[in-house]
């Protein structure tokens, strides 16, 4: 008996994997059962790349971030050669966390409880009062996998990470690397805490079935047609999809006159586990950024771009992240597990590292689409929380337009089965 099968004894997770019905909603343990959180936390979370911050984050030496992704601790450093390092953030003597703080700046990382000493790689400097045969070289803190892709960067805890992370770098750079990411600076930072199952928040990601009644300040840019087949798309948002076939001959041509890539690329098969889905695509309004009338909220456009029209670069990938490359700005989301019924949604946007707040850019145009919309999605969220926490709860099909729902939950059970059968 695996050590996850013991585990999750009390919820049979393996008969809840067996009787999986593909095309459905997954059944309530999935959603509410610690056992299977901490499941989720082994098969999903401890496996494989998670995102966890950008590079903007940690400009200088030394600055770093701690996050926690479930009950690990990581901490992720520009150390003192200028390359982002990532390590547990637990001492090497007796265990205490060693930075409390979630972000900040060190010339060395001290733990706060013997002050034991360590370079910004993790290399032990300092350790008091040791034997005359203590080796410091056997005592750095534990290193934690890290990978940086266009400005983004990802963790794996595992100790084989997913090699298939390298083919995603290689496919999504080409669509990211043109808003030059490493010339932006943090202009805000937002946590917002869902009362509801991480899947649940990802799951709620996938598709915008809901948008067209539930996001009103979205939809001003972002078309509400998002996942339909053109055969099904109802009447009444026909002249949605009109714009939107103008839009995108428009941004086809204004990319291949600039080199850039923008078809789609989707690879979210259950056998990837670093599963993603890339492309360019338009946006409503004045087609610039996701803003109330589709205009640039920045002023100073990324990179070298000479048109702000450029749509959205847009990425998702598996577990945790969804991104938005737009020609003025940058917006991250990241998804942490807290609890079987709370997630963290942290969401942050980046700017040119020259412009400035007040003559650039005014901080409230730049946030207040994704404000409301995660807080219309927290709400959802939390509802569906409810719902499936309900006896009367049943799995229910999803429609058409959900098929990348069904491809994250697909994913996501395939993971558990591979964990299973360790």
């Amino acid at each position: 008996m695996t050590t996850l099968t013991a585990a999750t004894e009390a919820t049979d997770l393996a008969g809840l994997v067996a009787r999986r019905t593909p095309g459905f909603s997954l059944d309530a343990p999935f959603y509410t059962s610690q056992e299977v959180f901490d499941a989720d936390l082994a098969a999903v979370w401890a496996r494989s790349w998670v995102f966890v911050a950008t590079e903007a984050e940690i400009r200088e030496p030394g600055d770093f971030v701690t996050i926690d992704i479930g009950p690990h601790s990581v901490i992720v450093v520009r150390d003192d050669d200028e390359q982002v390092s990532a390590l547990r953030n637990v001492c090497r003597h007796r265990g205490s966390r060693v930075l409390t703080e979630r972000s900040g700046s060190v010339g060395n990382i001290v733990c706060g409880y013997h002050r034991w000493t360590y370079a910004t790689d993790g290399t032990l400097l300092h350790a008091g009062d040791q034997a005359p045969t203590f080796d410091r070289s056997c005592f750095g803190l534990r290193r934690v996998h890290v990978r940086t892709v266009s400005g983004l960067i990802f963790v794996s805890l595992a100790d084989d990470p997913p090699a298939d992370v390298d083919e995603m770098a290689a496919t999504v750079a080409p669509y990211l690397d043109p808003h030059q990411p490493l010339r932006t600076k943090v202009a805000a930072q937002h946590d917002l805490v869902e009362h509801a199952n991480w899947k649940l928040v990802m799951e709620n990601n996938r598709e915008c079935y809901h948008c067209e009644g539930g996001h009103p300040e979205l939809t001003c840019t972002f078309f509400p047609t998002y996942g339909y087949d053109r055969d099904q798309i109802p009447a009444r948002l026909m002249p949605a999809h009109e714009r939107y076939l103008a839009a995108e001959a428009d941004l086809e041509a204004a990319c291949l006159q600039r080199g850039m890539a923008f078809a789609e690329v989707e690879a979210l098969d259950e056998d990837r586990v670093t599963a993603y889905r890339v492309q360019r695509e338009a946006l409503d309004g004045a087609g610039e950024s996701y803003t109330l009338d589709g205009a640039v909220a920045c002023r100073r456009l990324l990179g070298d771009f000479d048109t702000a029209r450029l749509g959205r670069a847009s990425v998702h990938t598996q577990p945790n992240a969804w991104f938005h490359f737009l020609s003025d700005h940058i917006v991250t989301f990241a998804v942490l597990p807290l609890a079987p019924d709370r997630t963290l949604v942290r969401t942050t946007w980046l700017v040119h590292e020259d412009a400035v707040e007040g003559e650039d850019y005014d901080l409230t145009s730049l946030t207040q689409v994704w404000d409301h919309t995660n807080e219309e999605d927290g709400e959802f969220c939390a509802r569906a929380q409810q719902g499936v926490g309900d006896p009367g709860y049943l799995p229910g099909p999803y429609s058409a337009s959900e098929r990348q729902v069904e491809s994250f939950v697909a994913w996501y059970v395939a993971r558990l089965r591979e964990e299973l059968a360790r």
